[in-house]
């Protein structure tokens, strides 16, 4: 399905009857990788996964080189677009970027009931040695190459998804991952379960146990052995958290 948002068409799936609830992706994910996510719930709620301007095609790059603060504007639009006035809302990866910033917000045109953090990214840690070498790289590379000779080095020595990404997507991606939200931690308000991989290597298990420290209201459930994906890695128990946390079934 389609609905027009900023001017932008905008793709997203929904399942299940109930009480809305939202789910924001991971960078550059297709929101059908969260079918599973949507199947645990869906008995009981309606489940909208969205696709982020720019992530996979379905829906078209944003307009500019969006901050985390642009991609907030988008989702808070989509929610109105959506006629919803109450939400619960889950995020994966990028997708925590956005609701830590979100519930930071004055004055939300909506009520947001409870969140779920999968994997959720945030917190900016001291750079490895590995990173602080290619940032010397490109230090190097600015002073005496060409943006096109810097370019490819950033090709050459960025992560996978800025390798992956549009020239425009490549400057979001810096935005965001060069912004530390810890301290909007301690902002979030409402119920919050935190679900996390122990072998998680993207946002690794410290960044859970901080969030579970700042966020008031937090409970952290660890999904042993679990990567980044840790609902893909830990299907059967991720399914028996969520429907206790909604309430499925009890």
């Amino acid at each position: 399905m389609n609905i027009l948002v900023d001017g932008i068409n905008t793709y997203y799936e929904e399942s299940g009857n109930g009480p809305a609830v939202l789910m924001l992706p991971g960078w550059a994910a297709k929101c059908s990788l969260y079918r599973s996510v949507a199947d645990t719930i869906s008995s009981s709620y309606r489940v909208i996964l969205l696709d982020l301007p720019g992530f996979t095609g379905n829906t078209p790059e944003p307009p500019n080189d969006w901050d985390v603060d642009g991609f907030v504007d988008f989702v808070i639009h989509f929610i109105e677009a959506m006629q919803l006035k109450e939400l619960s809302i889950i995020g994966h990866s990028f997708g925590g970027r956005i609701i830590i910033k979100m519930m930071n917000r004055q004055d939300l045109p909506f009520t947001v009931e409870k969140l779920t953090l999968i994997d959720a990214a945030g917190i900016r840690r001291e750079p490895s040695a590995g990173t602080k070498r290619k940032q010397t790289i490109l230090k190097f590379a600015k002073n005496f190459f060409s943006e096109e000779t810097i370019e490819k080095v950033k090709e050459r020595h960025g992560s996978e998804d800025y390798r992956n990404a549009s020239s425009l997507m490549r400057k979001c991606l810096v935005k965001a991952i060069n912004e530390d939200l810890t301290d909007l931690l301690p902002g979030i308000r409402q119920e919050t379960l935190l679900i996390w991989g122990t072998a998680d290597t993207s946002t690794p298990i410290t960044d859970a146990e901080k969030m579970e420290k700042l966020i008031p209201n937090a409970g952290l459930v660890r999904l042993e052995g679990a990567g980044h994906f840790s609902f893909l890695d830990q299907p059967v128990i991720f399914d028996k958290v969520m429907k206790s946390y909604f309430k499925i079934g009890s």
